[in-house]
């Protein structure tokens, strides 16, 4: 295992710029790079224990990317993140690009991937969304590798198809679609899941993280519902999801989640 879920780790968000082949690509790829540097270093030095980095404004998301230049950025990326920070990175390839993600985790030396359509199709802006964890594993078992695979369930921003509950969700999507990690988020970005779904993914007996919406004001009443974190609203400037990282909200967080941990010691 990469983390120690036993800590409940807490893995901040790298937000990029709009990528080459995105819509709002500015044409200066290198600042892409110094801020998504600057941002990582402040996680980590913050005292969060991982990293993802995320194509979160090539706003409108494609469902998979095709576009070389894309595919080439995060990849550079993602080795400039690895190579200047000393804790896990991984991999978000919106919307489901989630096979990308995992060449790209290879290519890179990043530990995980994140992907939003993993075992059930759903229906988003982007269209409907069809499941890729045959191709996931297809390509872990043709690369030899262990990059861990978190995958989200009932993720926010798409609706499913059909009536099924969220520990039925998760039990498939670890059993029948062997993810090493469950994601629960809320409806959209920066909002929290309900609790009652974090407590019945529980039941796939993996890892649950919490994905979206979690703040220094609601921490402690998660803490002990999930076994990780993914944060990005709350740790960025006056907690808006574009702007850039603010080390005292990192900073703030951290010392309440490390708090936490001594308690449960």
């Amino acid at each position: 295992m990469i983390f120690d879920w036993g800590m409940k780790p807490v893995i901040g968000v790298v937000h990029l710029q709009p990528l080459p082949g995105s819509p709002g690509y500015k044409g200066d790829l290198n600042d892409i790079i110094d801020k998504a540097l600057r941002d990582a270093r402040s996680l980590e030095e913050g005292g969060v224990n991982g990293i993802i980095v995320e194509n979160y404004m090539d706003i409108p998301f494609k469902i998979r990317i095709t576009e070389p230049e894309t595919i080439a950025a995060m990849t550079v990326i993602v080795r400039e993140i690895v190579k200047n920070t000393s804790i896990p990175v991984g991999v978000s390839f919106l919307r489901n690009s989630g096979v990308e993600a995992l060449a790209i985790a290879y290519a890179t030396g990043a530990k995980f991937i994140r992907v939003n359509v993993y075992c059930f199709p759903v229906i988003s802006a982007e269209g409907t969304i069809e499941p890729i964890a045959r191709e996931v594993q297809e390509l872990k078992h043709k690369l030899k590798t262990n990059i861990e695979v978190y995958a989200d369930v009932a993720v926010k921003h798409a609706y499913l198809h059909y009536n099924a509950s969220i520990d039925e969700l998760a039990i498939e999507t670890v059993n029948r679609c062997k993810a090493d990690a469950i994601i629960i988020t809320g409806k959209a970005t920066g909002q929290p899941p309900e609790p009652s779904d974090v407590a019945l993914a529980k039941k796939c007996n993996k890892p649950v993280i919490i994905g979206s919406g979690i703040t220094i004001n609601n921490i402690k009443l998660y803490w002990n519902l999930a076994d990780g974190f993914i944060i990005g609203t709350y740790f960025k400037q006056k907690g808006i999801t574009i702007n850039p990282i603010d080390p005292e909200r990192v900073k703030k967080l951290t010392t309440i989640i490390n708090k936490l941990r001594k308690q449960k010691q």
